[in-house]
């Protein structure tokens, strides 16, 4: 017995050896052959922005379980930005945004069979909202090339809006006013192409992180409302990408 527990003693010092030796080793990185390139210089000044626009107009429009809907409405947002690289492919800068939401549905027929059918009627809806942003920005080039570049934008986000939103018409009106505030901490990655030595089309995607809102609603003038929300979000959404142009000074 005792010799067995001598053996299982002295393999388990042997393996623990071996371990540590392993463990001080020094780990061999391999050598990509990946050159560091500049891609915009130190001193640069840039700047730019988005702009975005849809309206939609409905007259007694049928689409399956949706009926006789009659409505109008847009969406509009411009987002203004500059910024300066003090360091070679990476700048700080500032964002501006603007957007307004309207919305004004004449009547809203949902009908699910069985008798459950749900109506609206003189719906009315307007956000306007402004937003501060800073960020930094870090560039990368594609392999060698001095056309095409990978972009990561790491931003805080401070938003302040109002609207108002109302029911019904004359006796059985019903209209509330709203502020709203929010917060985002995120990142938007992208890709930027140089059409000219002074000028570049970016694609980027929505803002991923998280997000903080409260809002502060008061109906009728006399009930109060309150709401807070937090989220996270990590996950690319391909119907939010956003295409604007860059100039380089």
């Amino acid at each position: 017995m005792k010799h067995k527990l001598f053996i299982v003693t002295l393999l388990m010092v042997i393996g623990l050896g071996s371990v540590i030796a392993q463990s001080s080793r020094r780990i061999q990185r391999i050598d990509r052959e990946i050159q560091k390139t500049v891609f915009i210089p130190k001193g640069t000044w840039m700047a730019g922005g988005t702009v975005s626009y849809s309206e939609h107009n409905e007259g007694n429009l049928n689409f399956l379980v949706l009926k006789d809907i009659e409505g109008k409405g847009y969406d509009f947002s411009v987002s203004p930005y500059f910024g300066y690289f003090f360091r070679d492919n990476v700048s700080m800068g500032a964002r501006f945004a603007y957007k307004r939401n309207y919305l004004d549905l004449g009547n809203f027929d949902l009908n699910l069979g069985e008798g459950l059918n749900i109506s609206l009627k003189d719906l009315y809806y307007l956000e306007h909202k402004y937003e501060a942003s800073c960020f930094i920005r870090t560039y990368m080039p594609i392999g060698k090339s001095k056309i095409f570049g990978l972009f990561n934008e790491a931003r805080l986000t401070y938003g302040y809006g109002t609207g108002k939103n109302s029911s019904g018409t004359g006796t059985t009106y019903d209209g509330s006013y709203q502020t709203v505030q929010n917060m985002q901490i995120g990142f938007a990655p992208g890709m930027t192409a140089f059409i000219t030595d002074w000028s570049a089309v970016e694609v980027s995607v929505g803002v991923m992180g998280f997000d903080f809102k409260w809002i502060d609603q008061e109906t009728n003038q006399v009930e109060e409302g309150h709401l807070r929300v937090s989220s996270g979000n990590f996950k690319i959404n391909l119907f939010s990408i956003n295409i604007g142009m860059t100039f380089y000074l």
